[in-house]
């Protein structure tokens, strides 16, 4: 149960962490909007997390599937190219949510946790089955990380300390998250922003927009750092990269393809979904994803948040093998949606043929 005191990125705002900070907002003050009421973050209408109660009739009502202790991939010690050119979008996985994204000659982190455990501590917490895609010491010169939002399987300060020593990166985040990583990497590059707001970097544009999460990193910080997906405007095409979502109805997915009109790729989570009933609101499940890559009218999909950590229920292969049977369902070519496994490395195709 450990790994649901917020170790994994989950429970911490399951119950919890539903005790508010009494002197307010520790890492954000700014004007009230229609997703911020002056102390705490939300989703417009949406769902919060699940209470303590409903934290413990999961782990202590329902069975967990055996994990092994080890998953090694097939594609793993990938060494990348210093970077892309001309109208080539790439992207290589490393684990989890963690991906490089290479385009026009400049080199994207998403999310990175290159650290053996989604923990803040070293000795527990969820561990690694796999390790990293691509190993730290061989990533190429990054110029930029897409940080979606607090938890601790997507917020490593350990690996943005290493990434700032040796890369110097623009982190790109939400609302608030420039506090938490400032605290423990003071002389990072972080630009924090609202939903709606966009960021440039050299000729490519960040738009960071809602995803319907939710954030903690403690006890008494629930939904104190705002969440976000990102819509990413580059020479190769657009990308939209999602971190972490509940389906919410495909609305998100709906307004992003209005207002950026569709994307070459969206990066889609499609594991730690199980059980549907204390999950559902803040995970996507696989036949979602597929549906949320049809909304956001993307030609291609890959899939992440699998495989790496085990944070719920459901079995290492099972996000893959249901994303498989989805795509055959809704009648989508199964070489449009990938559910990608660590330095496995996919060159984007330009389009739909």
């Amino acid at each position: 149960m450990l790994k649901w005191l917020g170790f994994g990125g989950l429970a911490t705002a399951a119950g919890l962490g539903a005790t508010k900070a009494k002197a307010g907002n520790p890492y954000y003050n700014g004007p009230v909007s229609d997703h911020f009421d002056g102390t705490t973050f939300f989703n417009p209408g949406g769902e919060e997390p699940r209470g303590f109660s409903d934290l413990l009739r999961w782990q202590f009502g329902e069975s967990r599937a055996s994990w092994p202790s080890s998953f090694p991939s097939p594609f793993a010690g990938n060494v990348p190219d210093a970077s892309v050119s001309g109208d080539a979008l790439r992207v290589t996985m490393i684990g989890h949510a963690t991906m490089l994204i290479q385009v026009a000659g400049t080199n994207i982190l998403t999310d990175p946790v290159f650290s053996d455990r989604a923990s803040p501590f070293g000795f527990v917490g969820p561990s690694r089955v796999n390790p990293p895609g691509i190993a730290f010491e061989d990533l190429p010169q990054i110029d930029l990380v897409l940080l979606s939002h607090n938890h601790y399987d997507h917020l490593d300060v350990t690996s943005l300390h290493r990434l700032r020593s040796a890369h110097n990166p623009l982190v790109v985040t939400p609302l608030g998250n420039d506090k938490i990583v400032h605290h423990d990497v003071p002389t990072m590059r972080v630009a924090a922003h609202d939903w709606g707001e966009a960021v440039r970097f050299r000729d490519i544009t960040v738009h960071l927009e809602p995803a319907h999460h939710w954030s903690a990193r403690g006890l008494r910080d629930r939904r104190m750092a705002l969440w976000a997906s990102f819509a990413v405007e580059t020479p190769g095409g657009k990308f939209y990269h999602v971190g972490d979502t509940g389906f919410h109805q495909g609305i998100n997915y709906r307004d992003a393809a209005a207002k950026h009109g569709g994307f070459r790729l969206a990066i889609l989570p499609v594991g730690a979904y199980d059980p549907r009933w204390f999950m559902a609101a803040q995970h996507q499940d696989p036949a979602e994803a597929v549906e949320g890559m049809q909304l956001v009218n993307a030609d291609f999909a890959v899939g992440h948040h699998w495989g790496t950590f085990q944070l719920t229920n459901e079995t290492i292969e099972e996000p893959r093998d249901l994303l498989r049977a989805s795509l055959a369902e809704r009648g989508v070519a199964g070489e449009r949606f990938r559910a990608m496994q660590p330095g496995e490395v996919w060159n984007i195709p330009a389009g739909i043929a």
